[in-house]
């Protein structure tokens, strides 16, 4: 599955450039001022295309309630802007100690892990705070809808996939594979792209493959056969509307 480059990932550039030019400790006070502004600017603009996003998640949770509705939209649209903030300080830290010439290649990449760590503890806080956030207003239900709201309902497409290709599974062996996908989940949510969030899943799905493979599924050829009996759905359809 593919994305295009979203508004959302438009005005996210723009906000991490924002925050570029103001961390510039080179700037005169008039200009670091106008870019302030700017900056300010930039995240209301990201805010308003988030809280459009957040708001087509909270609509297929059933809230009636008006307020609360709006409540629960916010408390996403906020978790994306924490979200765009931790990594845009990441990569601004990153890409300065890059830039440094005068440190040797190993010293880099210790400074460069050590951003990394601090931000992936900021992302695991996070998470469970917008979690808790989100249990206080919605129901488990709901809040697995939000949690397949921000990452395109690969869950559920990628489990039925399985289920669809593979129909003599044990419950054991169906147990593991939503575990692994909600392991997927929950690591993607906290991501800065789609490409980053898919390639969680592409991740766990390799977990996934390998550990039908060790039980003695042929995966190539059991996906081979799923598409054979696509294909023949699909062809006996077309006869079924030609009749």
């Amino acid at each position: 599955m593919k994305f295009s480059l979203s508004s959302i990932a438009k005005a996210s550039i723009i906000s991490r450039f924002a925050l570029m030019v103001c961390l510039s400790s080179s700037v005169i006070a008039p200009a670091f001022a106008q870019d302030s502004q700017t900056k300010k600017e930039a995240d209301t603009a990201y805010y308003n295309v988030v809280k459009q996003r957040a708001g087509k998640i909270v609509v297929n949770l059933g809230i009636e309630d008006a307020a609360k509705a709006e409540r629960v939209q916010t408390i996403i649209a906020r978790q994306y802007q924490n979200l765009n903030n931790i990594h845009t300080s990441r990569d601004i830290q990153i890409k300065a100690e890059k830039a440094k010439a005068d440190q040797s290649k190993e010293a880099i990449a210790a400074s460069v892990k050590k951003i990394e760590d601090k931000a992936s503890k900021q992302l695991a806080k996070l998470h469970k705070k917008y979690l808790k956030q989100l249990g206080k207003q919605l129901t488990g239900e709901q809040v697995v809808k939000v949690k397949d709201g921000m990452t395109y309902g690969v869950v559920p497409l990628t489990y039925n996939g399985y289920m669809q290709m593979l129909p003599n599974l044990t419950e054991e062996q169906k147990k593991q594979i939503m575990a692994w996908l909600v392991e997927a989940r929950e690591k993607a949510m906290d991501a800065e792209s789609s490409e980053k969030k898919h390639g969680w899943f592409g991740k766990y799905k390799g977990r996934i493959n390998n550990y039908l493979s060790a039980s003695g599924i042929n995966m190539k050829q059991a996906g081979e056969e799923w598409q054979k009996r696509i294909k023949a759905e699909q062809e006996a359809r077309k006869g079924n509307k030609a009749s």
